[in-house]
């Protein structure tokens, strides 16, 4: 579902109302995917994909709130994160081992703006000011949806679970009276982990050049594309963040990737409730300054 494995885990007192809410939670994430999904043509982002660059679209209050906070995160990242990257993103299927020329690249660059979303509030409307603009949330609903699935558990009173949907992940109170351990793979080597971190009550999303990728003439292309290049962003295998909001852990993962080091650790300083792990092209940890004392080793 959404492209991934997504899983739930929880504990409850009775086992036929555990799996009631455990399929309540898969059940929400088929609908976010059918919201949000661009390879279903009646979905609502489809739809806008289609309409809204000839004309304002109307839509969901749902889909209104998570494009809002898309816009924001884009602005707040300095454009590292930007759901417009499909202008360019859609040309790439890395199944196929197919990617676009640079002519086809600088052909459509210009639509990678995420200023040129129109998102009107009263009526909920959205526009394109730009030819051939296209947006993809891939880079922020699978942690919406985890977000969103924790919040039904957490209403039904479940105390302890965990949320998973690829590279994101929530976790609900601790792991019945430890923290929960979760690692973060190895971008190199499948089935290790470089460290593992535990977490109580905590999001966290990893972003890496492993999972939708081909390698063309000892050139890796993943699907984690640099807005401001049209091309898969380069200088990091992975990055993680982790904080209070699987929606923010998602998308700021993804723009630790494209920023790189530097720049992405700069950001990170900015935002106290998030900390970023991130590892470069050549296999070394970087950590925020919340986490660099990693407490568990691989």
């Amino acid at each position: 579902m959404m492209g991934t494995v997504v899983t739930v885990d929880l504990w409850a007192e009775d086992a036929i109302q555990g799996k009631a809410w455990a399929a309540a939670v898969i059940a929400e994430f088929a609908r976010i995917d059918r919201l949000m999904s661009t390879y279903k043509a009646d979905s609502e982002l489809s739809r806008i994909n289609r309409d809204a660059g000839l004309a304002p679209v109307g839509l969901g209050a749902e889909l209104h709130g998570l494009i809002g906070r898309a816009l924001a995160l884009s602005v707040t990242t300095e454009g590292a994160f930007d759901i417009t990257y499909e202008s360019v993103g859609y040309l790439y299927d890395f199944r196929a081992r197919q990617r676009p020329d640079v002519d086809s690249i600088a052909a459509r660059l210009d639509a990678i703006d995420y200023r040129a979303v129109k998102l009107n509030a009263d009526p909920r409307q959205i526009q394109f000011t730009k030819p051939g603009m296209r947006l993809n949330l891939g880079g922020i609903a699978k942690g919406y949806a985890v977000e969103r699935g924790a919040a039904i558990l957490r209403d039904v009173g479940v105390r302890h679970a965990v949320l998973s949907a690829g590279g994101d992940t929530r976790v609900l109170g601790d792991r019945r009276g430890q923290p929960w351990l979760v690692g973060i793979r190895n971008p190199r080597k499948q089935g290790s982990v470089v460290t593992r971190l535990p977490l109580v009550d905590e999001a966290i999303s990893t972003s890496g050049d492993y999972e939708r990728f081909f390698v063309e003439d000892g050139v890796r292309y993943h699907h984690i594309i640099n807005p401001a290049t049209g091309m898969p962003s380069m200088g990091v295998q992975s990055a993680t963040v982790v904080g209070p909001d699987a929606t923010i852990t998602d998308a700021l993962s993804t723009a630790m990737f494209v920023l790189g080091i530097e720049r992405g650790l700069r950001i990170i300083q900015k935002l106290p409730a998030y900390e970023a792990v991130i590892v470069d092209d050549k296999g070394q940890l970087f950590y925020s300054d919340g986490l660099m004392v990693p407490a568990i080793a691989p």
